[in-house]
C-alpha cells in the first residue's frame, strides 16, 4: 500500500431509509478518509447517522449513492463473499451492547472470527489467550459473560475485534454501557493497543472523555458532515 494512499475512504456517502412515501436521508452526501495512524471519533446527537456512518464504513451495509474504496480499491466491485472476506480479515468490530455469546466462554468468543476462517483449533486457542492476557483477562478466560463485569465484557468484545489482525478497529458507543472507572479503562486500551499496532480506529459515541483521545473528531448533523477538528 502507498503510504499517501487512506486505508479507508468514502465519497459522497449516500444512505436513505424510507418510511412509506417518506425518504429520509441519514448519510447524505459525506466525505472523508481513514488513515492507518487515525484515531477518529464520530460525534452528534442522536440521529445524526453515526451508527449508519458507521456501518458504511464497516462494510455491514452498502450505501445507495457515492464510493467506499479500501486500500484505494472501490468496495462497491465486490461481491458478497470478497465483501465478507475482507470484513472478517481486515475489519474489527466493538458493540455499545458487547454482543458475546452468552453460553459461550470469554476464550471461545473470542475464537470465533478464527473459526470462521478456518484457523486451526489449538492455534485459534492459543491466539485467543494470548488477546485476553493482552487486554488485561488472562485469569478470566474460562468465565462466560453474564459472569463478568461490564468493563470486561467489553474487553472481551475488543479482544474479539482484533483475533484477525484487524488493520481497521470499528466501535459504536463503546463505553455507553459502562460507569465512569471502566470507561476510562476500556479508553486506555483502546488508545494503548491503536498506538502498539499501528491499527486505525473510527469510534461513533456521545463521550466526551473519547473525544479529548482522538486525533480528529467528524461532527455530524442530519447526515451531513458538519466540521472536523
Amino acid at each position: 500500500m502507498s503510504p499517501s494512499r487512506p486505508l479507508l475512504e468514502g465519497r459522497d456517502l449516500r444512505r436513505v431509509y424510507r418510511l412509506g412515501r417518506v425518504e429520509v436521508p441519514a448519510v447524505d452526501g459525506v466525505t472523508l478518509a481513514v488513515e492507518a495512524g487515525d484515531f477518529l471519533v464520530l460525534e452528534g446527537p442522536s440521529g445524526s447517522g453515526k451508527t449508519t456512518l458507521l456501518n458504511l464504513l464497516g462494510l455491514l451495509d452498502r450505501p445507495d449513492g457515492g464510493t467506499l474504496l479500501w486500500e484505494g480499491r472501490a468496495v462497491g466491485d465486490l461481491d458478497e463473499d470478497a465483501l465478507s472476506e475482507l470484513r472478517r480479515d481486515r475489519l474489527g468490530f466493538v458493540f455499545q451492547t458487547f454482543n458475546l455469546v452468552p453460553v459461550l466462554s470469554a476464550a471461545e468468543n473470542v475464537e470465533l472470527p478464527m473459526a470462521l476462517a478456518g484457523v486451526a483449533a489449538r492455534a485459534r486457542r492459543e491466539r485467543s489467550l494470548e488477546l485476553l492476557a493482552a487486554v488485561g483477562l488472562a485469569d478470566r478466560a474460562a468465565v462466560r459473560p453474564d459472569l463478568l463485569s461490564g468493563g470486561q465484557r467489553q474487553r472481551v468484545a475488543i479482544a474479539r475485534a482484533l483475533a484477525n489482525d484487524a488493520r481497521l478497529l470499528l466501535a459504536d458507543e463503546p463505553t455507553g454501557n459502562l460507569d465512569s472507572h471502566s470507561a476510562e479503562e476500556v479508553l486506555d486500551l483502546l488508545e494503548r493497543l491503536h498506538e502498539e499496532r499501528g491499527m486505525g480506529c473510527v469510534i461513533a459515541t456521545h463521550d466526551p472523555r473519547v473525544r479529548a483521545r482522538a486525533s480528529r473528531v467528524l461532527h455530524l448533523i442530519d447526515g451531513r458532515l458538519e466540521a472536523a477538528a
